[in-house]
């Protein structure tokens, strides 16, 4: 069985949705730290003049919210940020060919109020997986999982409860992953390789460090093809 953990992330990129649709168990590891200036929060989109970033304002103690998990992050409501993220997307992708194909899920999200900045962006993620085609992969928050330990003793703790034999990790974990430990334990590590062709997209010129929504509003059904080419 294929797991993969990561941080729940605001409309995350493609490379995100790669590692969901490589996993049969995708785990929101939403108990760790919060970590400001991340992508917890946060994501960039195109627009007419230049990449800008949509950030979700959160309720912080502090410049580093104290530590808190993820989970337990408080979204900031004093402004109204959800219509000034919606505004930003129809403004950059109202012309694209496949944007009105998405509309109703937008003002959908952006209708709401949750309290806590997990609500948001784990159902959010789901969605969209499922909009790129993704219906294999089963969802799974580490706070519900009660698997103690911390680094690499959490994850092995979280991989062996949900009986997973494969762990898909970023790239960047090389520097700092015990893969002898997951081999002693049974588990094979794979590495990812972000190598993604380019889509039609406005404004050039091109770049792909965007929100997954600029994929799918450019090439909607297709978006997957740019992901996962068969």
């Amino acid at each position: 069985m294929k797991c993969v953990i990561l941080q729940p992330s605001y409309i995350p990129w493609r490379g995100y949705f790669h590692q969901i649709e490589k996993a049969d168990v995708f785990v929101f590891y939403d108990d760790v730290q919060y970590d400001v200036d991340g992508w917890r929060n946060r994501n960039r989109i195109k627009t007419p003049s230049g990449p800008i970033w949509l950030t979700v304002p959160v309720a912080a103690k502090g410049t580093h919210t104290d530590g808190r998990p993820i989970c337990d992050i408080r979204i900031c409501w004093d402004r109204p940020w959800n219509q000034t993220h919606l505004k930003s997307l129809r403004h950059s992708y109202g012309r694209a060919r496949y944007f009105r194909r998405y509309e109703a899920m937008l003002e959908e999200w952006y209708g709401s109020r949750p309290e806590l900045l997990a609500e948001f962006t784990i159902p959010t993620t789901i969605r969209l997986a499922r909009e790129l085609g993704i219906h294999h992969t089963q969802f799974v928050r580490s706070s519900h999982l009660e698997c103690p330990g911390q680094k690499t003793d959490r994850l092995l703790a979280i991989l062996k409860k949900l009986g997973a034999t494969h762990y898909i990790s970023g790239p960047s974990a090389r520097s700092y992953l015990e893969v002898e430990r997951f081999a002693a334990e049974g588990i094979g590590v794979e590495w990812m390789s972000y190598d993604y062709p380019e889509y039609p997209q406005p404004y050039p010129p091109f770049d792909s460090q965007v929100s997954i929504l600029d994929l799918l509003f450019n090439a909607g059904p297709a978006a997957g093809g740019y992901i996962w080419p068969k």
